[in-house]
């Protein structure tokens, strides 16, 4: 009676996974993170590829976290290969949250770049916390590649990311600083104010930057 009380639970949830309601969604996430079975992990994956609400989709990542990691893990290597942005988006989110670095030769230059913002910024993320010891200069090096992209949540994301990385970051950000294009010295400039600053708020460190930026990339008096 037990065992079958437990499947028809599962068969609910799993169910519930896919209602129309998405507070119903929820609290199937909600469920199947509170007591995990390998039966759930391959449906909670494809959820996190097509779930259309931020909240759920965060439940769903917790869920998966609930998991053992060698079930899950292979599983979340193959969907940053997806070629739906949400899918690598979610399962980058997600590996981020595991913390496994055996994930970490997943974290590739492609990804760093994706061409969605939120793939990129999942990136940015998983890789801060997912890069070995040692390999932080190298990462920092790849994501200073990204300064001047995007609006401003954008920017912010890549920023806490180099300044995450600490000190490690500082010669691709001074490298940066003398780049061509204007966008990408403020970036930088304002990035660099923040690891020196923490608390110091990325609106007024980019506007600063943003004046500083033009001032040394305006042609000389005597050019």
């Amino acid at each position: 009676m037990t065992m079958m009380r437990g499947d028809t639970d599962a068969i609910r949830a799993l169910q519930g996974l896919e209602d129309s309601r998405s507070s119903v969604r929820l609290r199937a996430a909600l469920a199947v993170g509170t007591v995990p079975d390998p039966c759930f992990v391959d449906k909670l994956i494809e959820r996190c590829a097509i779930e259309p609400e931020f909240f759920v989709r965060d439940m769903l990542t917790w869920a998966l976290t609930r998991h053992r990691v060698s079930l899950t893990l292979p599983k979340l290597l193959r969907e940053v290969r997806s070629e739906r942005a949400q899918a690598r988006g979610q399962a980058l989110h997600t590996l981020s949250k595991i913390g496994d670095r055996q994930a970490w030769p997943a974290i590739t230059r492609a990804l760093l770049s994706d061409a969605d913002d939120e793939v990129a910024r999942s990136a940015w993320r998983a890789a801060v916390v997912l890069v070995p010891e040692g390999e932080e200069p190298a990462l920092a090096t790849s994501l200073a590649t990204q300064l001047g992209r995007g609006e401003r949540e954008t920017q912010l994301s890549l920023s806490q990311a180099l300044v995450a990385l600490g000190e490690v970051a500082g010669p691709a950000l001074h490298a940066a600083t003398t780049a061509e294009d204007p966008r990408v010295r403020a970036h930088a400039l304002a990035t660099q104010r923040l690891l020196r600053d923490p608390d110091a708020g990325f609106e007024l460190a980019i506007e600063e930057a943003k004046r500083v930026a033009a001032l040394t990339g305006a042609p000389k008096a005597d050019d």
